[in-house]
C-alpha cells in the first residue's frame, strides 16, 4: 500500500504578490467574509450598509449623489433603492425647495437598523485586524483612501 505525499493547497503567488491590487483584493475578500458573517443576519449587503450609512450622515442626499459616491450606475442604484424602500429602510422624499428633487431619508425602521449595524461594525473587524497596531490600521485606511481618491500627496 502506497501513501501519497500531502498535497499542498498553497499556490506560489510570487508573480503577483508585489501588486497592490492583488494584496488589496485578498484583504477585501477576507474583510467581506467578516462583513457577511456579521451583517447578513441583519439582511444587509455591503451596498445596503454603505447606502444606509451615507443616508444617515447626509440628510439631503439624493440618488445621484449616492450613485456617484459608491460608483453605482443610475439604473442599479434605482433598483437597489427600490428594494430598500420595499424593506422599509428608506423612503424617497420630494425636496421642499426644488420639488423635482427627491431626497433619500431613513425610515424609523432604517434608523433602528443603522444603529444596530453601527454597533456591530464598531467591533466586527477587530479580530481580523488584530495583526495591525492602531497606528498601522489608521495608516492603512489613510493610504487606501488616498489611492481611491487618486490624490498624489502633492499640495
Amino acid at each position: 500500500m502506497t501513501t501519497k505525499a500531502a498535497v499542498t493547497t498553497e499556490l506560489d503567488a510570487s508573480r503577483i504578490s508585489h501588486l497592490v491590487g492583488y494584496a488589496a483584493s485578498r484583504a477585501a475578500i477576507t474583510l467581506r467574509k467578516v462583513f457577511a458573517q456579521h451583517m447578513e443576519p441583519l439582511g444587509l449587503k455591503v451596498v445596503d450598509f454603505s447606502i444606509l450609512m451615507l443616508v444617515a450622515q447626509n440628510p439631503q442626499v439624493n440618488q445621484k449623489q449616492l450613485g456617484q459616491a459608491l460608483d453605482i450606475s443610475a439604473p442599479n442604484m434605482a433598483v437597489t433603492l427600490d428594494r430598500m424602500v420595499e424593506f422599509g429602510w428608506v423612503e424617497r422624499v420630494r425636496g421642499t425647495q426644488d420639488r423635482r428633487a427627491q431626497h433619500i431619508h431613513l425610515t424609523p425602521q432604517g434608523t433602528r437598523l443603522v444603529e444596530r449595524a453601527e454597533k456591530i461594525a464598531a467591533t466586527m473587524e477587530a479580530p481580523t485586524l488584530a495583526v495591525l497596531s492602531a497606528a498601522e490600521r489608521a495608516l492603512l485606511i489613510e493610504l487606501l483612501h488616498k489611492v481611491a481618491s487618486g490624490r498624489t500627496g502633492k499640495h
